[in-house]
């Protein structure tokens, strides 16, 4: 019996599922780089809030194509693009430092942008394959290298400044290029074939079928884009703006991202068994009084409340995305290419719309304008579909 039979009887493939979250974390390391660099970056270039958001927008902008990869991925290996993706973020990221124009940061993070598309379109259908039917917990396992790695960015990129200077920053490329060469020896021992079963489904139909599950979803999502873009791009901008040292200030998105892992560790087991919808209502409902109660905090007491809003605000992220895959077997590139693609087009609205709010309104009242749009997903969380283990 091969490896794939075994992965469609149930069998959680523990090896394969830790080496694809080791991919994600590495490539996610890179991409937590730049929220910490944004206040030196507006500095350096003279930058509004605005043009700050859009290097986060153009960044995110290439995952318009993630469902074009997620269709060739379901008839092809793609692998390769995982096994890739941590060389070219690193390269284009660690670069940020030293760009001398405005012109040149936009190009990088297209580049990375791009390579972010491959790994979020790809990595996660292959997760999902070798994960067998513990879905929510191989997610999670995924989810936590992506959350791991943009903690771990932040901390990374103040310190190398810090103590390096910023003209070293593209020295930590090389761990991404280590990565690449570390998982293209690993997967080779690895058989994971496309997802696609050969049943001939065209677009037209896909998209119909995936139109009662991402209709809710895209309101789901859209009511805390807003929430998401603030705390995980402005928040050292918005401490620092406020008094707080550039260490600290990265060390409390390093601090939310930790927190997430822990949430993302937890609630993708706890949905496979208790069910997504009810996870995602625990989460719509404390994310926005923890944040609202880290805002009119000072100093320490900051501190647990922050914890507090990753771990109930990031934790939805792995158990959205099972739901999106347990939905969709037989097209789990495509439909997760699908997501992902509306995932960071809000995102980057959000980033946009946060940036421009900001600069009218200023940062903490923006802030506080994100909190109030999260509860407003809640009715849209009834019209998702029940997990599938609830309805048998």
């Amino acid at each position: 019996m091969d490896s794939e039979t075994n992965i469609e009887q149930g069998k959680f493939q523990t090896a394969g599922v830790i080496l694809a979250s080791t991919a994600h974390g590495m490539h996610d390391t890179y991409t937590g780089f730049l929220p910490a660099l944004l206040p030196l970056l507006i500095q350096k270039f003279s930058l509004t809030n605005t043009t700050a958001g859009l290097l986060s927008f153009f960044m995110r902008l290439p995952s318009l194509l993630q469902p074009l990869i997620g269709q060739l991925a379901d008839h092809a290996n793609l692998r390769i693009l995982v096994i890739l993706a941590p060389t070219f973020t690193g390269i284009a990221m660690s670069m940020l430092g030293i760009a001398p124009t405005y012109g040149l940061l936009v190009f990088l993070l297209v580049l990375a942008g791009l390579s972010s598309a491959s790994l979020h379109a790809v990595g996660p259908a292959i997760m999902s394959r070798l994960a067998g039917n513990k879905l929510g917990k191989g997610v999670s396992f995924w989810m936590v290298g992506g959350e791991l790695g943009r903690s771990l960015g932040p901390v990374i990129v103040v310190t190398v400044i810090s103590y390096l200077t910023l003209e070293r920053l593209p020295w930590l490329m090389l761990a991404g290029v280590f990565t690449s060469i570390f998982l293209y020896i690993k997967f080779k021992s690895l058989a994971i074939q496309p997802t696609r079963n050969g049943n001939g489904a065209n677009w037209k139909i896909i998209f119909h079928k995936m139109r009662g599950v991402m209709v809710p979803l895209t309101f789901v999502l859209f009511t805390r884009t807003l929430m998401a873009a603030t705390s995980t791009v402005f928040l050292p901008t918005l401490l620092t703006n406020e008094g707080s040292s550039l260490m600290m200030a990265g060390a409390s998105l390093t601090i939310l991202q930790v927190a997430g892992v822990m949430g993302t560790l937890l609630a993708g087991p706890l949905s496979d068994r208790y069910g997504r919808r009810g996870i995602l209502v625990i989460s719509y409902i404390a994310t926005p009084v923890f944040m609202f109660l880290f805002l009119q905090s000072k100093g320490l007491w900051q501190i647990p409340f922050l914890v507090l809003t990753g771990f109930f605000g990031i934790s939805v992220t792995p158990v959205i995305m099972a739901m999106v895959l347990e939905n969709f077997p037989d097209n789990r590139s495509l439909a997760n290419g699908i997501y992902m693609a509306v995932a960071f087009l809000l995102n980057s609205l959000g980033i946009l719309l946060a940036g421009k709010l900001g600069d009218l309104l200023g940062l903490r009242y923006t802030f506080l304008l994100s909190i109030g749009l999260i509860p407003l997903g809640l009715p849209f969380i009834y019209f998702l579909p029940k997990s599938k283990r609830l309805r048998n």
